[in-house]
C-alpha cells in the first residue's frame, strides 16, 4: 500500500449564515453588498450569495469545535448587530439583529432557529429604485413638526385587515417609497350595493426611534444637500417593537398601479 503524507489540512467550522432579500419581492439579492460586523466577527460572502458567519468573538471556541459545540453558551443567546449596505444605492442601509448559537441538530433543521437555515434580511428599496407596474407606490415625506427637520431610518408600514403589506425606510432626506404588490385591479366589495371596488383601504405607520438607528437631518442642511457622515441603518424589528419611539398612523387607499404621495410629520421630544 502506497504511504500518504499530508501536505495541508484545513478546518472550518459555519456558525451562520445571512441572506438578504428583496423585501418587496422577497428575492434575494445577487449583487455583492457590504456587510458590517462588529470586530471579533469574520463573515464571508460564498459563492451562493450567503454571508457566512465563520468566528464570532463572542462564542470562544465554536469556530474550532468539530465533533459537538459547546454547550454554553445557550442557543440564540448571544446577539449581536450586522449592518447591510448597498454600493449601488438600489437598497437603504439597515442593522438587524442576528442571534447564536445557532441549533447544529440535523433532525431540528426546518426550525428557523437551525444553523442549516440562513437568517433573512429584508432589504428596502431606495426612493430611486425602480418599481413594478402594477405596484402601488407609496411615497412618503417625513419631516419634524416644529423644526421641519428630515426624518430618516424612519419605518413606514402598510397594514391592511389586520396584515403587514409591506414596509420601508425613508433615507436621509426623510423619503420613502414602499412598495405595495398584490393589491388586485379590481376586488369584492363589503359593501352590499357594491360589487367590486378599485381600491382598498390600509393603514400607514412610522415608527421613528433613534435608539434603534433613525436620525434627524436639520432642515437647513436638507436645503444645502449637505448628507450627513453617516446614513441611517434602522433596525426595523427594534423601531417596531420599542413602546418608547415616535410614531403616528394615517389612513390611506391603495389603488394598483398607482403612484400615492404622503407627507407626514412627527412631533420629537426635545
Amino acid at each position: 500500500m502506497p504511504a500518504f503524507r499530508q501536505l495541508e489540512r484545513i478546518e472550518s467550522r459555519v456558525l451562520g449564515a445571512l441572506r438578504c432579500v428583496d423585501a418587496t419581492t422577497g428575492i434575494p439579492v445577487a449583487a455583492p453588498l457590504a456587510v458590517d460586523v462588529p470586530a471579533d466577527t469574520r463573515i464571508i460572502r460564498n459563492r451562493g450569495g450567503f454571508y457566512v458567519i465563520s468566528r464570532c468573538g463572542a462564542l470562544p471556541g465554536h469556530d474550532e469545535a468539530f465533533g459537538a459545540p459547546p454547550a454554553l453558551p445557550a442557543l440564540t443567546s448571544v446577539p449581536f448587530l450586522v449592518t447591510v449596505r448597498d454600493p449601488t444605492g438600489i437598497y437603504l442601509a439597515r442593522s438587524a439583529e442576528i442571534r447564536l448559537p445557532r441549533d447544529p441538530r440535523p433532525e431540528n433543521a426546518a426550525t428557523p432557529d437551525s444553523l442549516f437555515n440562513p437568517v433573512d434580511v429584508e432589504l428596502y428599496r431606495s426612493p430611486a429604485a425602480p418599481l413594478g407596474a402594477n405596484w402601488v407606490a407609496v411615497r412618503v415625506s417625513l419631516s419634524e413638526t416644529d423644526t421641519r427637520d428630515a426624518l430618516g431610518g424612519a419605518v413606514v408600514r402598510v397594514r391592511s385587515n389586520g396584515r403587514v403589506l409591506a414596509r420601508g425606510l425613508s433615507d436621509w432626506r426623510g423619503e420613502a417609497a414602499v412598495p405595495v404588490v398584490g393589491v388586485p385591479i379590481t376586488t369584492w366589495s363589503e359593501d352590499e350595493s357594491a360589487v367590486t371596488v378599485t381600491a382598498i383601504d390600509a393603514t400607514l405607520e412610522v415608527f421613528f426611534d433613534s435608539a434603534a438607528g433613525s436620525i434627524r437631518t436639520p432642515a437647513a442642511d436638507i436645503a444645502a444637500g449637505r448628507q450627513p457622515a453617516n446614513a441611517p441603518a434602522c433596525n426595523t424589528a427594534a423601531a417596531e417593537s420599542n413602546p418608547e419611539a415616535v410614531r403616528t398612523q394615517a389612513a390611506i387607499r391603495l389603488v394598483a398601479g398607482q403612484t400615492l404621495p404622503l407627507s407626514i410629520t412627527l412631533d420629537l421630544p426635545g
